[in-house]
């Protein structure tokens, strides 16, 4: 393992989330809906993976639940009560512990189920008895005399049945109570359901925030090492994270080095690559997600016909440019397409990782040498 791997940091669970950077817009949208006495009772919060969907929808949630705040959300006898500066709530606070801990009697997750046979891996979608509680759970009288909250994390991830079932609270919600669908891709729900929410769209972080966030989790992270590392992630700090943790920054430079030998790439170079995953879990889940994403981001750079849209990446630039030199650009997209399927079927089916590694290559290989 990598310096950079051993230093990098788990990601934090939403549920700890003390503070949120980069979505006070959203945070304020929220509380105004609250003080104005018309909140909605089902929330969509979207955008992309990893940049704090899930930590802003149990900011929301503990706000709810906090005693001191009952009442909040109704007009007040003259006009309606002022919004609060914020959602912030100190770790120490008993609505943030419990919450935390998984024990808040008002508070009901849902998240994907666990599966039977190998309980260390979760579903693969959110199924109809993972949200047939929700109903009765939103029709009790809250524990504490306030709100009861349903948070469900990749709502997106519900399937048909599990859509419908969910579809009849929404039609029929119970006073004082509150959904809040955490999504990463909105379409893949219902219209039905998509209609019945109002909308909370997050944004990839700004690079501020996210090299804020970052050199918080990473502190011993190199300036230089911090900005390549948010090139990677693309507003997200989450995926800044895993690939810190994945060996990300020093596998990216490892990968680069050798697309720029393309089409020879060194024999011993990139069997030696294809050992390595081959045997670290970590790293093929990194190079299969960084080999395709670059692939995307040349193809952009040759549809824009300029440098990247986002922080550049040490060397990419001769080996970019050589590449679109090389082949025609819709050449360029059929790789990428056929490299990320490569990769997800080998994900898929446990193919042998160094053959797909291999084989990823050959594709890029190839474009070179077709007519």
């Amino acid at each position: 393992m990598n310096a950079e791997a051993a230093q990098a940091p788990e990601v934090p669970p939403p549920r700890l989330g003390v503070d949120l950077l980069g979505h006070e817009e959203a945070e304020k949208t929220f509380l105004g809906a609250l003080a104005s006495g018309r909140l909605a009772h089902a929330w969509m919060i979207s955008g992309p993976e990893g940049i704090g969907k899930a930590t802003l929808a149990y900011r929301i949630a503990r706000h709810m639940l906090r005693p001191d705040r009952d009442g909040a959300g109704a007009p007040g006898l003259f006009a309606p009560e002022p919004a609060p500066a914020s959602l912030d709530m100190s770790p120490d606070h008993p609505v943030f512990r419990r919450v935390a801990a998984g024990s808040h009697g008002d508070l009901k997750v849902i998240e994907r189920g666990w599966m039977e046979q190998k309980s260390a891996q979760r579903r693969a979608e959110i199924v109809v008895g993972d949200v047939r509680d929700i109903g009765p759970f939103m029709r009790l009288t809250a524990s504490e005399g306030g709100w009861r909250v349903v948070l469900i994390d990749e709502a997106d991830r519900m399937n048909r049945n599990a859509a419908n079932a969910l579809l009849k609270e929404l039609e029929e919600p119970p006073d004082r109570s509150l959904l809040l669908l955490v999504c990463h891709n909105p379409a893949r729900l219902p219209a039905t359901v998509r209609s019945r929410c109002r909308r909370l769209v997050l944004r990839p972080l700004a690079s501020a925030p996210l090299d804020a966030l970052i050199a918080r989790h990473l502190p011993d992270l190199a300036p230089q090492e911090r900005a390549t590392l948010a090139g990677l992630a693309e507003g997200s700090l989450g995926r800044a994270l895993t690939l810190a943790r994945q060996g990300g920054l020093a596998l990216c430079a490892d990968m680069l080095g050798l697309l720029g030998t393309a089409p020879a790439f060194e024999t011993g170079r990139l069997h030696g690559l294809g050992d390595r995953m081959a045997r670290d879990d970590a790293a093929f889940a990194a190079l299969s997600d960084l080999l395709p994403w670059w692939l995307a981001r040349m193809v952009r750079r040759g549809l824009a016909e300029e440098g990247p849209s986002g922080p550049g990446l040490p060397g990419e630039d001769p080996v970019a440019a050589r590449l679109l030199a090389a082949a025609p650009l819709d050449r360029w997209i059929e790789v990428w397409e056929n490299v990320g399927a490569l990769f997800e079927r080998a994900r898929a089916v446990h193919l042998d990782r160094k053959q797909t590694v291999l084989g990823a290559f050959h594709l890029v290989e190839r474009a070179f040498g077709s007519s």
